[in-house]
Formats: C-alpha cells, sequence, structure tokens
C-alpha cells in the first residue's frame, strides 16, 4: 500500500513547500492539497453538504493555489507525487486548467495526480456561474476537454456546457497519454459511470463514504461495460493511521492510504509526520 499525506494548505499551517521536502525526506508516496476558491460568507451550505454538521472551519477559505503551491513545492522536491485533493473541475476553466495541470507534470519531471471532485457548496458555484444541479454534467465535460487537450495535436470538444473548436495547446503532459485521473467523493450509481468512463482511480473519504463495499460494485460495473477493473486504482482519503485498519483496508483492495493532517504550524504538523512514518515500514510501499 503507498501512503501519502494531505492538508488544506493555508496561510496559517505549515508551508506546503516545507511540507513537501519534510515529506519526501520520510519516504511518502504523494501529497495531496485541497481547495476552495473562497467560501461565500452566507454559509446557506451546510459544512460538505450535509445536513446538520458543524459549523465550517476557517481553513475552507484560506487555502492558497493548488497549482501554485504544487508548484512551489515541486521546485524543492524530486520524488513526491503532486496531487490535487481534490480539484473543484466544475468551478475552473478547462482550457486553462488544462495547461495547469499538463505544465505541472512536464515542470516535475511526470509526479502530477489529478484528483477531481463535483463539489458541495451551492453559493461557491453559483458565483462560478454554474448550478448545482449540473455541476456533474459539467465536470464530465470539462474532463473530456482536458484530455482532448493533452493527447491531439489538434483538440476539440463539443457539448453541453463546453465547445472547443479545434485548437493547438502545449505542452502535453509527460505522463501518457496524461496524468492520472483520480475521482473522490461517495461512488453512487452516476459516480461509477463516471469514474469508469474517464477516470484511473476512485478515493474517498474514510468514515463518510462507502468504501469495502463499493470496490466490488465498483469491479463489476466496470467489467459490465468491458473495461478492466485492475485499470482502476483504488485510494482512502483521510486514512486512519492505524495499522490494523489500513492492513484490512489493503486486504479489501485499496491501494494507496491518504493521511490527514491539520492547517496548523510545522512544530504541530511535523511531530505526527513523523509518527505516520512508523507506518510506512510496515504497510508502505
Amino acid at each position: 500500500m503507498k501512503l501519502g499525506v494531505t492538508i488544506f494548505p493555508t496561510d496559517k499551517a505549515i508551508s506546503p513547500v516545507l511540507l513537501a521536502r519534510e515529506a519526501e525526506e520520510r519516504g511518502f508516496e504523494s501529497l495531496w492539497l485541497s481547495e476552495h476558491s473562497h467560501i461565500p460568507a452566507s454559509r446557506r451550505t451546510p459544512h460538505g453538504g450535509v445536513k446538520g454538521a458543524g459549523p465550517l472551519s476557517e481553513m475552507y477559505w484560506r487555502t492558497f493555489d493548488q497549482f501554485v503551491a504544487l508548484s512551489a513545492a515541486a521546485s524543492v522536491t524530486s520524488r513526491i507525487k503532486l496531487a490535487t485533493g481534490i480539484c473543484l473541475v466544475a468551478q475552473r476553466d478547462p482550457i486553462w486548467l488544462a495547461k495547469e495541470v499538463a505544465s505541472l507534470d512536464t515542470l516535475s519531471g511526470g509526479r502530477v495526480l489529478f484528483g477531481i471532485g463535483y463539489g458541495w457548496n451551492k453559493e461557491e458555484m453559483a458565483h462560478h456561474g454554474i448550478a448545482y444541479r449540473d455541476r456533474r454534467r459539467v465536470l464530465r465535460e470539462k474532463v473530456l476537454a482536458m484530455k482532448s487537450l493533452w493527447t491531439e495535436d489538434e483538440a476539440s470538444y463539443s457539448g453541453e456546457f463546453v465547445h472547443l473548436e479545434p485548437s493547438w495547446a502545449w505542452p502535453k503532459p509527460v505522463q501518457r497519454p496524461h496524468p492520472p485521473i483520480i475521482m473522490g467523493g461517495d461512488a453512487g450509481p452516476k459516480t461509477l459511470a463516471h469514474i469508469i468512463e474517464f477516470c484511473d482511480g476512485w478515493m474517498p473519504l474514510y468514515g463518510r463514504h462507502r468504501v469495502v463495499d463499493r470496490i466490488d460494485a465498483l469491479r463489476v460495473a466496470a467489467e459490465d461495460v468491458g473495461r478492466d477493473p485492475a485499470e482502476i486504482e483504488i485510494g482512502v482519503f483521510s486514512a486512519p493511521a492505524d495499522l490494523g485498519k489500513l492492513e484490512e483496508l489493503a486486504r479489501a483492495g485499496v491501494q494507496r492510504a491518504v493521511l490527514g493532517l491539520p492547517p496548523a504550524p510545522a512544530e504541530v504538523v511535523l511531530p505526527m509526520l513523523d509518527e505516520y512514518a512508523s507506518l510506512l515500514e510496515q504497510v508502505g510501499s
């Protein structure tokens, strides 16, 4: 099992540059950075979109831009994977986003993991001109347009929400055909269909989303449409730092566990990183 770490990279927390360097030195496979463009002060949508959820932490409105932070991290590392955990694709321009991903993958020597998700904050999406009910279809079209930009010399795409006339766009990613696309979130029927259609992996939140029982469902759904389930890598966000539970997840088919770090200063985060590092010798690869 591969072990990574994830954090909300905020202006009050450990620098993502320092964290990337320290995580790589300890042998972690990947660093995942969260994002929100902003959080509207109205706060009509409950935390995580879950009715009755508690107050939203300020880390949600203090995050650095993912690609700026990951680029800075790339400049001081050479091995650790640089991951978006997750990128709110529906809220971003797909042409610019495709270039950001390809540029980071090129400059880092092919180390990008492109974690994506639909998003949950209705008013945040609305400020980007995205209706909540459309977010899944918007994400799908933007990802398909990005795939064209990454893989075709003369890229194009035409859908309900995205229209790209034949265009030239470089650089292309170092990884072929493109960096792995990894879907976050619970795997209901619509999400399963999207994972199988255009993703290379699935990574739900431990403790919030169903994991073990949905792995078999994902495999069956992939086989039903003629896709090899082995092509879809299974991971878990915010995995427990518990050897027994990690081994249980590994037996169920989970190939990557990403351990959560608080958006806190270095003197808090680095000792936690040391504790997590003790698991690398036991389950890490």
